[in-house]
């Protein structure tokens, strides 16, 4: 892969990436005009436990919402970076890691909001999701990407003949300058 082309998946990757996170900001942090407010869920996986309780459709909605809200992240975060040949652990644990910290800080952000309350098991989904997506695309685009690095001309085991610069003449000097002692 070219700089340009290397170039063009990190804009890309941080173009979308602001754009995520502002819906996700404006989706997240925006209050909400409510009768009453349910108390903070502290307790980890007590939320996911009482939609479940509701039955499969009535649980499928609140844990695809968690799962969907920072999914894209998994994705945006390593093309931002923009690099091809990395560990592949080490860039879900950093990408995890930054969904977490990401999802943290949103819930943290919420108890100043009006209408919202921190319910630890949204971080909990929103890490799943950031890691999910991760593991479902990233890996398979990067192989890509690397294959088609490796079809460029002047990849490994290819020969690009460059061609030299003809010599211009001697370099001019000035007789009457003489060299400092």
């Amino acid at each position: 892969m070219g700089g340009s082309a290397a170039i063009r998946i990190r804009v890309t990757g941080g173009v979308l990436l602001v754009a995520h996170l502002a819906v996700v900001a404006w989706l997240m942090l925006r209050p909400l005009d409510v009768p009453w407010v349910m108390p903070p869920n502290l307790r980890p996986l007590a939320g996911i436990r009482s939609d479940l309780a509701l039955g499969w459709p009535g649980a499928a909605r609140p844990l695809c919402e968690g799962l969907a809200l920072l999914a894209p992240l998994g994705v945006l975060l390593p093309a931002a970076h923009g690099r091809i040949v990395v560990s592949p652990l080490a860039s879900l644990i950093r990408t995890a890691a930054a969904g977490a910290l990401l999802s943290l800080g949103i819930a943290l952000l919420q108890t100043g909001v009006p209408g919202r309350v921190v319910d630890v098991d949204s971080v909990l989904l929103n890490t799943a999701g950031v890691v999910l997506a991760h593991l479902a695309f990233v890996p398979a685009g990067r192989a890509w990407l690397r294959g088609q690095q490796a079809r460029e001309p002047g990849a490994a085991g290819q020969v690009v003949t460059v061609q030299e610069e003809l010599s211009q003449g001697r370099t001019p000097t000035i007789p009457r300058v003489g060299i400092a002692p």
